[in-house]
């Protein structure tokens, strides 16, 4: 079938064995590779207790049937595996140019499983597939990590190649290590670098001449040119290419739900010092873009005054500023920078580490432990950060994420996570929508699995209503569940509505389906990841928020959220899927 190899690899690192197997038509036709497939070989590939962090975890790489297309928003790929941050379902997505040297190796799904005896790097290609010892580079932090493995493909064969990486952080097997790629792309969430590190893999390095196949060529350039003069008049991409994320901490300031003070708050004092005007005022910032993007959203940011002047770092991204700026409240634009670029080179999740490091302060304000750590105070995150990706000190017990460290320090009243995962900087007491995606998401406290937020801050959804807003959600959730199984950017999700969807699918597989067609294999998807954790163990009570949320009005305007709330929302979302009333269970 046209945009697929049909051929996965699996490499068993504890044997120093890999095969090359068949993907037939037939199991494509339904999954259309990314998520959709990797869901579908995980559930074969893990058994129901596997360890995470043990041998018989499968860490999963995809790409989809558009991914070297010239379709906006193609170059990216996935990572599928059980998360050693939540015990759950785990998926990544990250952007780059290293999606397509990733594709150009020949597969429509890489699995690896077994720990290796020694640290190693992959070389994958469309020609071969070679272990070799990292002996000279475990340790190094993630930006000279992916230059190394660039020098060694080129002196071993004169190719240049697209490495993803892992670094110290996911050596030491912090339970929200990332895998990074292009220096700051990262496949940023649920432990995914934890699990690389696990298996003694300090990296991938990926090429070749592989080329996918497309069924109907003269569809495709108009379908592309069609969407280049669109985005020509397109608000959205406008305010990306100008502004990229940045321009939300005004907008969720305004609002008053920009978390902030460990979730105490929806508003920060010092917006001014963090936001989009900061940053493109005191940096020099350059629109960047992955491969195959006309938005150009990334901020290439350099510091230009005091004592961070030089430094350059791709954002910070909103979710960055939110963790550092607003729940730490960091006050400056350039502290922010710095930390991101400190988490960067450490292979950290910032949302995560911003998460714990606001948990931090609050202990030491609280008394229950000995470090002195306060708001607004850049040198001690700093070190914290690097406490933790080391495991020295406090970054032992923070190293296993905050489930875990707000057990150790009687602070379970005030973490805000679910199933393990921490959210991104929407408040769900002013974006009600936020915490019925919080409560339901696979992976945990999560805004990337349907955007909802999107609809709610542009008024299509009344953001405050609780009672039928699940089926509404699930629309946007289906829709983006097809974008994970094509992987495709979340930003061109106003411009992809089904209909381009369809002709997009039309264009590179030759697949002729109609919206109820796509609806359909995308809830399938979504039930295959719920079997996942019901199967790993999850709970009714799993799918909530936490009482730091619940049971805590905001300040400022008092919103608020009950548990009713939510229970009713999840409810009403178990029945739109037809799932169990009792655990949400789709073969009940």
């Amino acid at each position: 079938m046209h945009g697929f190899y049909n051929r996965g690899l699996r490499i068993d690192l504890g044997s120093g064995q890999h095969e090359v197997f068949n993907i037939p038509d037939a199991l494509l036709s339904i999954t259309l590779g990314g998520k959709g497939l990797a869901t579908h070989f995980l559930l074969q590939e893990n058994i129901a207790e596997v360890d995470p962090l043990g041998k018989d975890n499968a860490i999963i790489f995809t790409t989809g049937p558009i991914t070297a297309s010239s379709v906006w928003g193609s170059s990216r790929y996935g990572v599928f595996t059980k998360s050693p941050q939540t015990g759950f379902y785990s998926e990544s997505y990250s952007g780059g140019k290293a999606p397509e040297y990733m594709d150009a190796a020949g597969y429509d799904i890489i699995i690896v499983k077994g720990i290796s005896d020694k640290p190693v790097w992959l070389e994958i290609s469309d020609t071969k597939v070679k272990i070799h010892s990292a002996k000279d580079i475990w340790g190094m932090e993630t930006y000279a990590t992916e230059d190394a493995l660039r020098q060694k493909v080129m002196e071993l064969c004169g190719e240049k190649c697209g490495p993803i990486v892992i670094g110290p952080a996911a050596e030491n097997k912090v339970c929200f290590a990332v895998i990074e790629n292009d220096y700051w792309r990262s496949a940023g969430r649920t432990g995914v670098g934890t699990v690389l590190g696990s298996k003694q893999v300090k990296g991938i390095a990926f090429y070749g001449k592989a080329r996918r196949t497309i069924a109907n060529q003269a569809l495709l350039k108009e379908f592309v040119k069609e969407i280049s003069n669109r985005a020509k008049e397109d608000k959205g991409v406008q305010v990306y290419k100008k502004v990229g994320t940045t321009g939300l901490v005004d907008l969720m300031n305004e609002i008053g739900g920009f978390p902030s003070r460990c979730w105490q708050k929806g508003r920060v004092e010092h917006r001014n010092g963090i936001n989009s005007t900061a940053l493109h005022e005191r940096c020099e910032v350059v629109p960047k873009s992955c491969a195959k993007c006309l938005m150009s959203c990334g901020r290439l940011s350099t510091i230009k005054n005091g004592k961070y002047a030089g430094l350059t770092v791709e954002g910070p991204e909103y979710e960055t500023i939110y963790a550092f700026g607003g729940l730490c409240e960091i006050a400056d634009i350039e502290d922010i920078l710095y930390l991101n670029d400190l988490c960067d080179r450490l292979g950290m999740d910032t949302i995560s580490a911003g998460n714990l490091a606001a948990l931090t302060i609050e202990a030491s304000r609280l008394g229950r432990i000995e470090l002195k750590l306060d708001y607004g105070d850049t040198d001690g995150v700093a070190n914290l950060l690097r406490d933790i990706a080391y495991r020295r000190n406090l970054g032992e017990i923070l190293s296993k994420g905050i489930k875990y460290a707000s057990k150790e320090w009687k602070m379970e009243h005030m973490a805000v996570h679910v199933k393990g995962l921490e959210p991104a900087g929407y408040d769900p007491r002013i974006l009600k929508g936020m915490g019925l995606a919080y409560a339901t998401s696979d992976r945990g406290a999560c805004h990337l699995r349907a955007t909802f937020y999107k609809p709610e801050l542009a008024g299509m959804v009344d953001k405050n209503s609780i009672e039928g807003k699940a089926a509404i959600f699930k629309t946007w959730e289906d829709r983006l569940t097809y974008f994970d199984m094509l992987i495709l950017c979340r930003f061109y999700r106003d411009m992809y509505q089904w209909e381009e969807l369809r002709i997009i699918t039309e264009a590179l597989t030759g697949l002729h389906l109609s919206n109820d067609d796509m609806i359909n294999m995308a809830s399938k998807v979504t039930d295959n990841t719920r079997r996942f954790n019901l199967r790993a163990g999850l709970q009714p009570n799993d799918d909530t928020l936490p009482v730091a949320l619940t049971k805590n009005p905001l300040p400022e305007t008092g919103q608020a959220i009950s548990a009713e709330d939510v229970k009713i929302m999840v409810s009403e979302y178990y029945q739109t899927r037809h799932w169990s009333e009792n655990n949400g269970n789709p073969d009940a």
